[in-house]
């Protein structure tokens, strides 16, 4: 779907997978009255935990279950791939995480003994009958065997029960262009959208009642190659803020807003020290307008994409696309 968001020119598929490297894969749930699934976001590196990024997160509002978010900022880095599921499945995430990292390991001949998997998540008890819990190790595995550079958004994964500003939500993604100095570097954003009341909907007039309070979640995974230390991830992290803001969120009590961002570029380790090459501070307003502008169009491509479905009490959730073709 094109959008005409910001200023900035988007990568060839507007993808976080504009990143080099990055890959994204899902697993859907639809049996019974479970309608959820998983949305994994795999770092290039076949091996995260022998080759850990650069990585950062920023809790807005703290109405969340996620996992590993502690030693993410006491460490600044990644080593697993982030996993992405609803409210009363990150555990068992969490758990299929684990032992795919072992597997992951112990083929490259190294026994784990710590691991710290990040796991976030979405109520979507609307939708679907979240205390089935049924995203097992199987549906884990498969979305990281599905992770691709091209990938569905929309009612899928993670975002296959969610609904976003009374309508339905789902899984978006967009991405930004930076140059600076001749080169050119990717600012990849996807969300798992759940959250706001229609009544501060600003891209587009939505009927009242759809939903009367800003509660729910969202979910930001920031991906980039350029070179930013943990402390300057961080600072961008905050600027997704931006797009949340501009689509009419308060970051409500009742609403889990959490981003986690990671980077590829590389780390040069020499025995005890690492050099590690980032952005002078005084450039840091491409970086934020970026992903102020990737966050907005991600969120608005999460409910594009997204048919209109049916809640488990049969109200019915309608779609943005609808409302859009209603107003010409």
């Amino acid at each position: 779907m094109k959008l005409a968001i910001g200023r900035m020119p988007h990568g060839q598929r507007n993808l976080i997978t504009d990143v080099p490297g990055v890959r994204v894969g899902h697993t859907t749930i639809d049996r019974g009255d479970c309608h959820t699934g998983v949305t994994v976001v795999l770092p290039p590196c076949e091996n995260p935990y022998a080759h850990k990024l650069t990585a950062a997160s920023c809790v807005f509002n703290g109405f969340g279950k996620s996992q590993g978010l502690v030693q993410v900022d006491e460490l600044g880095t990644l080593e697993t791939p982030i996993a992405l599921t609803n409210t009363l499945n990150v555990g068992k995430v969490h758990d299929a995480l684990v032992s795919y990292m072992i597997d992951v390991c112990a083929k490259d001949g190294m026994k784990l003994t710590t691991v710290n998997p990040v796991v976030c998540e979405c109520n979507d008890s609307g939708i679907s009958d979240i205390a089935q819990r049924p995203v097992d190790e199987t549906a884990v595995r498969e979305a990281i065997a599905s992770a691709d550079v091209d990938f569905a958004q929309g009612a899928v994964g993670a975002g296959r029960g969610t609904v976003c500003y009374g309508m339905k939500g789902g899984i978006g993604s967009a991405s930004r262009l930076i140059e600076l100095d001749g080169e050119t570097f990717a600012m990849g954003v996807l969300v798992q959208s759940n959250y706001g009341a229609s009544a501060d909907f600003r891209a587009a007039t939505l009927p009242e009642g759809l939903a009367e309070c800003d509660k729910g979640s969202i979910i930001i995974i920031v991906a980039t190659d350029l070179p930013l230390s943990c402390r300057q991830l961080k600072r961008v992290l905050r600027r997704c803020s931006v797009g949340m803001a501009r689509l009419g969120s308060y970051i409500g009590h009742g609403s889990g807003e959490i981003a986690v961002g990671f980077t590829t570029a590389p780390r040069e380790r020499k025995g005890h020290f690492a050099t590690i090459r980032t952005l002078d501070e005084d450039s840091m307003n491409l970086p934020f307008r970026a992903v102020g502008e990737a966050t907005e169009e991600a969120i608005l491509q999460s409910m594009l994409h997204a048919e209109a479905d049916v809640k488990l009490n049969g109200e019915r959730v309608p779609s943005l696309r609808e409302y859009l073709d209603q107003q010409g």
